[in-house]
């Protein structure tokens, strides 16, 4: 018997609940459905799910707060937030209290699809040696999805760590703005917007600020890499 993975999506729009469940089903996923926000809280934590999706205005406990929530103690589950929300700042917040991807409503379910996988690919890989990434003194454990320098382990969210994985496994070449947008945030992410840029500003003011040799790099006009300071 092949094992199912598990989603569980938060939508107070019971046609677009509906709608998401069946088309997982039909993927060969298992889905639930909670209602509210304090419904979909409980759920996460009293059972067993590989992924989340949630919208923003849920009554009862809104997106953010689930989000926020979930990823307090469960730093690993996928979130994908899914919202009528288009603005650069909702989104911004989104991926700031831990949410790995956000789409935006209306959509289609073949892309929703298409970054639910992706999210649940990042989040498979087994814990290992093989998956360290070193820099100079920053490690990239792809294995816990976590990061140290000098040993020190660094408090990253969701986005910002997948940030600095790319870049670390990609070490020594300068990525531009669109791949970063592309493979990090996504299909369909407008890479037209500042976000990588913000974004890139995070990683450096945690990875960066405190140390004198400094790891993250800008190449004006074509991009950012990750390397020793020599």
């Amino acid at each position: 018997m092949n094992f199912k993975q598990n989603i569980l999506v938060v939508e107070d729009e019971k046609k677009v609940a509906n709608f998401i469940k069946k088309g997982l089903e039909k993927s060969s996923y298992a889905a639930d459905i909670a209602s509210d926000g304090v419904i979909g809280n409980k759920m996460a934590f009293k059972n067993n799910y590989d992924g989340l999706i949630v919208d923003i205005n849920l009554p009862g406990m809104n997106g953010y707060e689930l989000c926020k929530a979930v990823k307090k103690k469960k730093p690993a589950m996928p979130i994908l937030i899914l919202s009528a929300l288009d603005g650069i700042d909702d989104k911004l917040l989104g991926f700031e209290i831990g949410a790995d991807d956000y789409l935006v409503k209306p959509f289609e379910f073949r892309e929703l699809l298409a970054r639910l996988k992706s999210l649940l690919r990042r989040t498979a890989a087994p814990i290992g040696t093989n998956n360290l990434i070193a820099i100079a003194d920053l490690e990239v454990d792809a294995g816990r999805k976590e990061a140290r320098r000098k040993g020190k382990r660094i408090e990253l969210t969701a986005k910002e760590y997948y940030l600095l994985e790319y870049l670390a496994k990609n070490r020594d070449r300068v990525i531009s703005r669109t791949e970063l947008a592309e493979k990090v945030w996504g299909i369909g992410f407008d890479s037209g917007t500042n976000v990588i840029d913000v974004y890139i500003n995070f990683l450096r003011k945690k990875i960066d600020k405190d140390y004198e040799s400094k790891l993250i790099h800008t190449y004006i006009g074509i991009g950012y890499t990750l390397k020793e300071d020599v």
